[in-house]
């Protein structure tokens, strides 16, 4: 069986066979500096060794250089030469060197190569295939159904984070939107098995913080409160107007807030972690009141593969983790399983439109499919956070670039 997973804007990935888990492992972080030392008499320099401050001289790191490129905004200096390079500061170990002839590359690797690095593990596996297309691109999503022919297709791919879209709701639309409009264009033209998509409890709204009886079901009316949860909303409506209208065979499931590894640095629980470990304020919406649903990311991959093999065409799913937090308790947890104060804790301007709780009744799955989450909280932020001390250079790489810029837009005048 060939299935294609599609992820964010850019990720597809064919699979043959059976989708396989990625194991973890260190990556190489992409090169943001390159540098030439040379001895005073023009000699290269092969080796030395390296400090690492930023532009406010604050220490970074260290390691050693043995090429030419240094990864992870390493900078060189002379034990008698500090030298600028671009928005870094370093030090060489050896004295006597001549110059640094400096290459300005400081860029946002974020969106070319963070798919790749992610998906290192697996890209030599024969039955796994990349390809980076913009669902957008109807040639492009036609072309690849040509060569592949899948039986199923499940699309992860979507703009996802509230804040953005209160900023440019005009990208969710179209991905999220009309990308979904592309991909089943394709099931049609070409024919398919199966076509999942994967939404959001988001498009239920909100429910009051003084009904803990209450939750969502697959029943309970779309009412969405940002342009996010109105683009997945719209794509939901549009997923079910394909199977009504075309008989496209479709499932769609609906889950509460997803946590674990690879989780992007701009959602709460890695952006607390990476803060923290930072020493670094940790922004917290209004008085952190709000109440998620949240649900192990292995858990939700555990439903999503029952829901495409054994739910029934034209159905919703809705996915929840029974684990109900308040976001100040989340981000207490954290501060509290890496030792540090909760003095980092700051509290800025409430989002737009914040709604306040978010909580799944998950029991037409479980009577229909077996499926129950297997991940307390308790146990998932755990290994959450185990993932990301040792997976720093995955999410550095993401915050090194212009990420930077973005979070002061979103947290530096709240």
């Amino acid at each position: 069986m060939k299935v294609i997973i599609l992820y964010v804007i850019a990720m597809v990935f064919v699979v043959n066979g059976y989708s396989q888990q990625m194991g973890t492992k260190k990556y190489k972080r992409v090169p943001i500096l390159s540098v030439s030392v040379y001895y005073p008499d023009g000699t290269p320099v092969d080796s030395a060794f390296v400090l690492v401050y930023d532009d406010k001289h604050n220490f970074i790191g260290e390691g050693g250089y043995t090429t030419k490129e240094l990864f992870g905004g390493i900078l060189i200096m002379n034990d008698s030469l500090i030298t600028r390079l671009g928005k870094y500061y370093l030090e060489v170990s050896k004295k006597g060197y001549k110059t640094v002839e400096k290459e300005a590359i400081y860029e946002d690797k974020m969106a070319n190569e963070m798919p790749i690095i992610t998906l290192e593990p697996v890209m030599d596996n024969p039955n796994f295939r990349f390809c980076k297309i913009d669902i957008c691109d109807r040639d492009a999503i036609y072309g690849l159904f040509e060569e592949e022919h899948p039986d199923m297709v499940v699309n992860f791919a979507a703009e996802s984070h509230v804040d953005r879209s209160i900023e440019n709701p005009e990208v969710f639309l179209n991905t999220n939107i009309l990308g979904t409009a592309v991909l089943m264009d394709a099931c049609r033209k070409y024919g398919i098995k199966r076509y999942h998509q994967v939404s959001t409890d988001e498009v239920y709204g909100d429910l009051p913080l003084d009904r803990p009886d209450l939750f969502f079901t697959e029943e309970t009316p779309i009412h969405t409160s940002s342009p996010y949860s109105s683009s997945k909303a719209g794509a939901d409506l549009l997923v079910l107007a394909y199977y009504r209208t075309y008989g496209l065979p479709v499932t769609i499931s609906r889950c509460s807030n997803n946590y674990g590894p690879y989780h992007f640095p701009e959602k709460l629980i890695p952006l607390m972690i990476a803060n923290a470990l930072n020493d670094k304020p940790l922004p917290v919406y209004g008085k952190g009141e709000n109440v998620r649903d949240w649900l192990y990311v292995e858990d939700h991959c555990r439903a999503i593969d029952l829901i495409i093999h054994k739910g029934r065409v034209g159905e919703v799913y809705n996915v929840g983790g029974h684990n109900e937090m308040t976001n100040i308790d989340i981000v207490k947890i954290i501060c509290k399983e890496l030792g540090k104060p909760e003095s980092l804790i700051t509290y800025v301007a409430d989002r737009k439109g914040h709604d306040m709780r978010y909580a799944i009744d998950p029991t037409k799955i479980h009577n229909e499919l077996g499926w129950l989450p297997e991940t307390k909280f308790a146990d998932g932020i755990k290994k959450t956070i185990k993932w990301y001390l040792e997976n720093r250079e995955w999410w550095e790489t993401i915050i090194s670039g212009e990420y930077q810029n973005y979070y002061e837009k979103m947290y530096g005048n709240r």
